[in-house]
């Protein structure tokens, strides 16, 4: 289980990575969040279906969550230790600041990135169109 980065970590790691990818001119950054309900005492202490019946009856406002950031890199790179993941959990009362503050380190890392080519597959469905039309 890797360990958790502070919130001023995470951003820090996450501008790096941004621009690290932007550098680059290719890649790919994952950005997840989930609701965080791994509790090892309570785990241990719960069969497995009481486990999953407090997660599901705990409110949804009062849990802590689980973001994460990983620069989604192939299998080979992963063996060779060049994958990078970043994780911090926010709690409920931080939300608010987290969220303002994670909204511009994305759109400052995402400014610089070019939009996808997408001219050859507007022209396989044109002519895929063309085909419909005239058979």
């Amino acid at each position: 289980m890797s360990k958790h980065l502070s919130q001023d970590e995470f951003f820090t790691a996450l501008t790096a990575l941004f621009t690290t990818q932007k550098q680059s001119q290719k890649g790919t950054i994952l950005l997840t969040q989930k609701r965080y309900s791994y509790d090892e005492s309570a785990k241990e202490t719960l069969s497995e279906q009481e486990h999953e019946e407090t997660l599901t009856t705990a409110p949804l406002l009062q849990a802590p969550i689980l973001i994460r950031a990983s620069n989604s890199k192939s299998k080979e790179a992963r063996n060779e230790g060049k994958k990078l993941k970043l994780s911090t959990i926010v709690q409920p009362d931080d939300l608010d600041s987290f969220y303002a503050r994670y909204a511009d380190v994305c759109k400052a890392g995402m400014s610089g990135l070019k939009p996808r080519d997408r001219t050859k597959r507007k022209a396989k469905e044109k002519a895929r169109r063309k085909m419909k039309t005239q058979a």
